[in-house]
């Protein structure tokens, strides 16, 4: 069944999915001392593919043939794009702000544009070169709170390190649906890839319930689950790949540059988080660096 009106639109899709990416940031702050990091990682996949099969379950019945068919790209691409990145993306919650979480997240479509030229062989422009780093630029500030000292001894704060690391991943999942073989759907490719990374995430539970880190859930962490199992997890990840199918994962990351905002103004507003100087300056830099690639890269 298609899907109509402004839903049918891939930037509509794109800009809500960014809005329930920046959500993620604030939802892995509110889980801190709710919900421990590998729990919040596993549920959450394995909730969102339960979800698929209640709605979709022909579609869910789909995703082990998928596994079946292309086992190392399903695998491969589950352990990426969900696993990886969100049991990095929590535990950095630990030691940052959600703003910068945003901020740095949004460095995403620099590592696609640099993935592109290395892995696809495509040519980066002078422009993009000078927008890239515009946008390196910003992330130093940000990450070094406008400190020189944090520069020259290399102090950074390691969830801001975290963060950059697993945009860097999502990257390589992003350039990774390139090779999405064009007769799968993007709802059963999403319902294998969830089922990958709930399996995934067991041992990784299990290492977190060896170290004596694991911790039932608060009322608060079980809300924390339910919304990022459908907001971030369902409803986002099922959005993107959609997006990326239509116009592309160089222009879907370009949508990358909304995360920020919102995360920002969510962050103000519901953790009541400073807004620092740093911050501005930073976001301006990345945001209209990226905005200088996006504008200045080659090909037309």
């Amino acid at each position: 069944m298609s899907i109509a009106g402004p839903l049918a639109n891939p930037y509509v899709v794109l800009t809500l999915t960014t809005l329930f990416w920046a959500a993620n940031t604030i939802a892995g702050r509110l889980a801190i001392g709710n919900v421990s990091p590998m729990l919040l990682t596993a549920t959450r996949w394995f909730i969102a593919f339960s979800l698929l099969a209640a709605f979709y379950p022909a579609v869910a019945r789909r995703a082990p043939a998928m596994l079946r068919e292309r086992p190392l790209y399903v695998t491969v691409m589950g352990i990426i794009g969900f696993t990886g990145f969100n049991a990095i993306y929590y535990i950095a919650a630990h030691y940052t702000y959600a703003i910068n979480m945003g901020i740095m997240q949004a460095t995403t479509p620099i590592f696609v544009i640099l993935g592109s030229a290395l892995v696809f062989r495509e040519h980066i422009t002078a422009g993009q070169i000078a927008g890239l780093a515009a946008g390196i630029l910003g992330v130093l500030i940000v990450a070094s709170t406008g400190r020189i000292s944090v520069l020259t001894n290399l102090d950074f704060n390691r969830g801001d390190v975290m963060i950059l690391v697993v945009s860097a991943i999502y990257a390589a999942y992003s350039l990774g649906l390139r090779f999405k073989p064009a007769e799968w759907g993007g709802l059963a490719l999403f319902g294998a890839m969830a089922l990958v990374a709930g399996l995934t995430s067991l041992p990784l539970l299990a290492a977190e319930m060896a170290m004596g880190r694991f911790f039932w859930p608060t009322a608060q962490g079980w809300g924390v689950i339910a919304f990022v199992a459908v907001f971030p997890s369902l409803l986002a990840q099922i959005g993107y790949i959609k997006g990326v199918a239509m116009v592309g994962a160089a222009r879907a990351g370009f949508l990358f540059n909304a995360i920020p905002v919102f995360a920002a103004f969510m962050a103000v507003a519901i953790l009541g988080e400073p807004f620092g100087w740093h911050h501005a300056v930073g976001l301006v830099l990345v945001l209209g660096g990226i905005a200088w690639a996006e504008r200045h890269k080659g090909g037309g």
